[in-house]
C-alpha cells in the first residue's frame, strides 16, 4: 500500500466504479425498508457555491448512513430549471433561456458527481422538460374542472419598463430590481389555486409535522394565520352609484367596536374610487399610492399615509357617521379592502389618528392595578385581551374581552349586520407570471365558450425555446404562431393563455415525480405511493415558508386525485445554516465567495465533505475556515497513513479473553465511539460531533505498539469500524480504506457496526466521595463491588476521613456507577 494519500487518483476510480456497477439506482423493494432521503434542487445557474456543498453533503450522509442500516433508500437530483435568472442571461448573453440553463445543467451535474453524492442519475428531472411540465398542466386541468382553479383581476406589482408582474421582494424603494424603474399597483387578470380551501386541515395537520423545527411549524402557523372574529356592516350615509349601501369589515376585537371613530379603505376600494371622481387632490393621493410594494409586512414600517374621502359610515350598532378615510395600510387584497379603525386600542389607528386628528376613545380597561390611560400616547396594554374590563361602552360596560366578544357579536347577528367567522390571513395562490421562461398555463380563451382547458390527448403545450428577446416582455406574447389556436368546444378561432406558471408550481410536487420519472404515461404511478413521504427532507430555513406550505398543499391535492395516499410530503425536516465568511453570508457582490471546485481540484472531495460536516452542526451557520480545510485533508492523510501502518505485518485474530487492562480500554473506546456516532447519526444528527468522536478513536489507535499482535488486533478492529462510520461522510477515501482492510464487498453496502456490549464493561469505575454534598475525593472500585464494600472504601480515603473527625455519619447515599455523598454532623 502507498502510505500517501491521492485523492483525486482515488476519487476518480470510486466513482467510476459507482458508474460502472449502478451502485445508486433503486428499485421499488417490499421486502425491506425504505427510506427517501432528499435536499431541495438548485436552480441551474451554473455553479455550485459552497452552500450547496453543504447542504447536499448532509442529505447524503444521511442517505448513506440510512442505506448502511440496511434500507431501501432512495435519493435523486433534479433542476428548478424555469425561472427569471435565465431571461435575464439571454437578454445580457443573447443566448436563448433553454440553451443556457441545458449548459449550467450540464456543468453543474459534473460538479455534483465529482462530490460523489450518492444520487439515482436514471431518475434526473429537469422541470423546464416538457416532459415534466406536461403532468403539472393537465393537473391543473384537473383542479380548473374541479373550480380549484380560477382566473380574477388582482391587485399586483407591475413593471411597465419590463410588461411583467414582480414579486414584493423585486420592488426596491418602490422600483423594479431590475430596470429602476417606478413599479405600481395594478390590477390584471391572474390565475389561482384556492389554497384557502385546505387552510383548515393545512393548519391542523402541522401538529403531524413532530419531525419539522418547532420553529418552522409556528412559522406556517403563524402565515396561516386563522383567527376567530366577526364580519360585520356600516351602513353608508350615501349609496355607491355601483348601489352599494354598506361596507363589509372583518374584525377579530368586536369588543371594542364602539371605539370605532373612522372607517379606512385602500386606495382602489370602491369608495375611494366614486370619492375621487370629484376630488382632485384625492385622485392624485390614490394614483401616488398605486407605486410601492403590495407586501403585507411593509405596512408595519412604512410611513402611514391618508386622506379623508368626505363619505361617511354608519356605525351598526350607534348609527353615528364615522368619517371614510383612505389609507395606505389598507390591501385590496386582503379581506374586504376596508377596516373599523379603533385607534384607542390598536397602535397602527392610534398612529393614524394622531396624525390626522382623529378622535380617540377609550373602550377597555385594565381590571386590577393603576393604569392610567392617556389618548395622547400608545402603551401596549391598549391592544391587551387579557384582564381588562369594557368601558364608555353603553349597554356592554364592565364585561371581560370574551363577555363583550359574545355580546356584541350575539347584538349584531340579531340585527342583521354581522356574524361570527372564521378567518385566515392565507390568500389563494397566485399561480400566473407575465415571463416567457416557464411552463404555458393550458388554457385556450374562446369568444364563444369562455375559458376551455386544453384536452389531455393535447398536452403538453410546449413552450417555444427558439426565441429572440426583442426590447421587454415576453417573446411569446409577440408569437402568433404560438397563441393562435382554435377551440377544442367549437372548434373556432380562439387564443392561448400567454402567461406561465410561478416556479413555485414546480417545485411543488417535483419530490414525488422522481419515483415515477421514467412514467410518461402518468403524472404518478404505483412507485410514487411506495416512496412518498420523504423520509428525510434538508434544505434552507429561506423556504420555511412558501415553498413547503405549497408542497403540503400540492400533495394533499394529489392525494384527492388519488395519486398518492398519504397527507404529508415531507416527514422529517433539517434546516441547515448558512455559510459564513468573515461574518456574512457568502454572496458575489460582497466577494466572498470560495468556489468549491477550486478545493476539489486542490484537496479532493472528502476533505471538502468533511470540513463541510465537521466545522458546525447542520442547522446553525458554518464560519468558513481556511485552516479548517487544511486540518480536514491532514486528518484523512493521517487516517491513510494509520491504515498503511497497520498493513505493514498482519494481525492476528482478537482474543478478547487475553486483553489485559489498557488493551480493554482501547476496545472498550471503540465500542463507545459506535453507540455514540450511531446515536449522532441517527436520533441527533449532530454529524461535527460524531466526526470528533472518531478522530478521538483515531488517536487512541495511533498511540498503539503494534509489535504486540493483539494490539494489532485491536488496531485492526478499530480502524475497520472508523472506515465504517465515516464512509457516509468521505466514501471516497472509504471505498479503497475498506478494500485495504480485507472488507467484504463495497463499504456501501456493508452493515453499520453494532456494539460488543461485553466490551463497555469495565473491571472497575471511578466514583466521586461527596462529605456534605462537597466533593472531597475520587476513588476506584471494583465494578462489581456491593454497597458495604463501596461505603467502607469511600470511609477509608484519607481526604475523607479529615471531614468525620468529631462528626456523627447520619447516612451514606451511594449512587451505581456514580458516587457516594456522606451526609454527617
Amino acid at each position: 500500500m502507498d502510505e500517501h494519500y491521492k485523492p483525486q487518483e482515488l476519487e476518480q476510480a470510486a466513482r467510476q466504479h459507482w458508474l460502472a456497477n449502478k451502485s445508486f439506482a433503486v428499485k421499488q423493494d417490499d421486502g425491506r425498508e425504505k427510506f427517501y432521503c432528499l435536499a431541495m434542487f438548485p436552480y441551474p445557474s451554473g455553479k455550485l457555491h459552497m452552500g450547496h456543498v453543504r447542504n447536499y453533503t448532509i442529505a447524503d450522509v444521511i442517505a448513506r448512513y440510512q442505506r448502511m442500516l440496511g434500507k431501501n433508500v432512495l435519493q435523486p437530483m433534479g433542476w428548478d430549471a424555469f425561472g427569471l435568472p435565465a431571461e435575464n442571461a439571454a437578454i445580457q448573453n443573447n443566448v436563448p433561456p433553454a440553451k443556457w440553463t441545458a449548459q449550467n445543467i450540464d456543468y453543474m451535474r459534473t460538479q455534483l458527481q465529482r462530490l460523489g453524492f450518492a444520487y439515482d442519475w436514471d431518475r434526473e428531472i429537469a422541470t423546464c422538460d416538457p416532459r415534466y411540465y406536461r403532468w403539472e398542466q393537465w393537473f391543473f386541468t384537473r383542479l380548473f374542472e374541479k373550480g380549484l382553479a380560477y382566473r380574477k383581476k388582482a391587485e399586483v406589482n407591475w413593471c411597465e419598463s419590463d410588461q411583467t408582474v414582480l414579486a414584493n421582494e423585486q420592488v426596491v424603494d418602490g422600483c423594479c430590481w431590475r430596470c429602476d424603474n417606478p413599479v405600481e399597483r395594478r390590477e390584471i387578470d391572474q390565475w389561482f389555486i384556492r389554497i384557502t380551501a385546505y387552510a383548515e386541515e393545512l393548519l391542523s395537520d402541522i401538529d403531524k409535522l413532530e419531525h419539522w423545527p418547532e420553529q418552522v411549524r409556528t412559522m406556517q402557523r403563524n402565515w396561516i394565520g386563522r383567527s376567530e372574529g366577526v364580519n360585520l356592516r356600516f351602513g353608508l350615509a350615501s349609496a355607491l352609484t355601483t348601489g352599494e349601501h354598506s361596507l363589509e369589515v372583518y374584525t377579530t376585537r368586536p369588543d371594542t367596536l364602539m371605539g370605532a371613530t373612522y372607517v379606512a379603505v385602500a386606495p382602489q376600494h370602491p369608495v375611494a374610487r366614486q370619492a375621487a371622481q370629484d376630488n382632485a387632490a384625492l385622485a392624485a393621493f390614490i394614483e401616488e399610492q398605486s407605486r410601492g410594494k403590495v407586501a403585507e409586512a411593509e405596512l408595519a414600517t412604512m410611513e402611514k399615509l391618508g386622506m379623508a374621502t368626505g363619505m361617511s359610515a354608519i356605525h351598526p350598532l350607534t348609527g353615528a357617521e364615522l368619517p371614510i378615510w383612505v389609507a395606505n395600510f389598507v390591501l385590496m387584497s386582503y379581506g374586504s379592502g376596508a377596516v373599523m379603525s379603533v385607534p384607542g386600542h390598536d397602535e397602527r389607528d392610534h398612529e393614524f389618528a394622531c396624525k390626522y386628528g382623529l378622535p380617540v376613545v377609550q373602550v377597555i380597561a385594565r381590571s386590577e392595578g393603576d393604569h392610567t390611560y392617556d389618548t395622547a400616547r400608545w402603551q401596549d396594554w391598549y391592544a391587551d385581551k387579557d384582564g381588562i374590563v369594557t368601558v364608555n361602552s353603553g349597554e356592554f360596560d364592565q364585561l371581560d374581552f370574551t363577555g363583550a366578544f359574545n355580546a356584541i357579536a350575539d347584538r349584531l347577528e340579531a340585527q342583521g349586520k354581522g356574524e361570527r367567522t372564521t378567518n385566515y390571513r392565507l390568500r389563494d395562490w397566485g399561480v400566473s407570471r407575465q415571463r416567457y421562461w416557464g411552463a404555458p398555463i393550458p388554457i385556450i380563451n374562446c369568444a364563444s365558450c369562455g375559458t376551455v382547458a386544453v384536452p389531455a390527448q393535447d398536452l403538453p403545450v410546449i413552450l417555444p425555446t427558439d426565441v429572440a428577446f426583442e426590447g421587454v416582455g415576453s417573446p411569446i406574447k409577440k408569437m402568433p404562431g404560438f397563441y393562435q389556436t382554435t377551440c377544442p368546444g367549437c372548434g373556432g378561432p380562439a387564443t392561448r393563455e400567454t402567461d406561465t406558471f410561478d416556479t413555485f408550481m414546480e417545485s411543488s410536487w417535483y419530490y414525488a415525480r422522481y419515483a415515477s420519472a421514467r412514467n410518461d404515461n402518468a403524472m404518478l404511478d404505483a412507485e410514487a405511493d411506495y416512496w412518498a413521504p420523504v423520509d428525510q427532507y434538508v434544505g434552507g430555513i429561506e423556504h420555511a415558508i412558501l415553498h413547503l406550505l405549497y408542497a403540503r398543499f400540492f400533495h394533499k391535492l394529489m392525494r384527492d386525485e388519488g395519486l398518492v395516499h398519504s397527507d404529508e410530503p415531507f416527514t422529517r425536516l433539517l434546516t441547515q445554516g448558512m455559510v459564513l465568511k468573515d461574518g456574512s453570508k457568502m454572496s458575489k457582490s460582497k466577494g466572498n465567495t470560495v468556489d468549491p471546485q477550486s478545493l476539489i481540484d486542490s484537496y479532493g472531495a472528502d476533505t471538502v465533505r468533511l470540513f463541510s460536516m465537521f466545522a458546525a452542526p447542520p442547522e446553525q451557520s458554518l464560519e468558513w475556515s481556511d485552516s479548517g480545510v487544511e486540518g480536514a485533508n491532514r486528518f484523512l492523510k493521517r487516517l491513510w497513513k494509520l491504515v498503511a501502518r497497520r498493513l505493514e505485518s498482519a494481525a492476528p485474530p482478537l482474543d478478547t479473553a487475553t486483553l489485559d487492562g489498557q488493551q480493554k480500554a482501547l476496545r472498550r473506546k471503540t465500542h463507545e465511539t459506535i453507540a455514540k456516532v450511531s446515536d449522532d447519526f441517527g436520533r441527533r444528527q449532530t454529524f461535527n460531533t460524531a466526526i470528533a468522536a472518531v478522530m478521538e478513536l483515531c488517536n487512541e489507535v495511533g498511540k498503539l505498539d503494534e509489535a504486540n499482535p493483539q494490539n494489532r488486533a485491536l488496531a485492526d478492529e478499530a480502524l475497520r469500524v472508523v472506515v465504517l462510520m465515516l464512509c457516509p461522510i468521505v466514501p471516497h477515501i472509504c471505498h479503497h480504506l475498506w478494500q485495504l482492510l480485507g472488507g467484504a464487498g463495497d463499504v456501501m453496502n456493508a452493515p453499520w457496526p453494532t456494539v460488543d456490549e461485553t466490551a463497555l464493561e469495565r473491571d472497575s469505575i471511578e466514583l466521586v466521595v461527596q462529605v456534605n454534598g462537597k466533593v472531597r475525593a475520587r476513588m476506584s472500585v471494583a465494578a462489581g463491588a456491593d454497597k458495604a464494600a463501596v461505603e467502607a472504601l469511600a470511609m477509608q480515603q484519607p481526604n475523607v476521613a479529615r471531614f468525620l473527625e468529631d462528626v456523627t455519619v447520619r447516612k451514606v447515599i451511594v449512587v451505581p456507577g456514580k458516587l457516594v455523598n456522606i451526609v454527617a454532623n
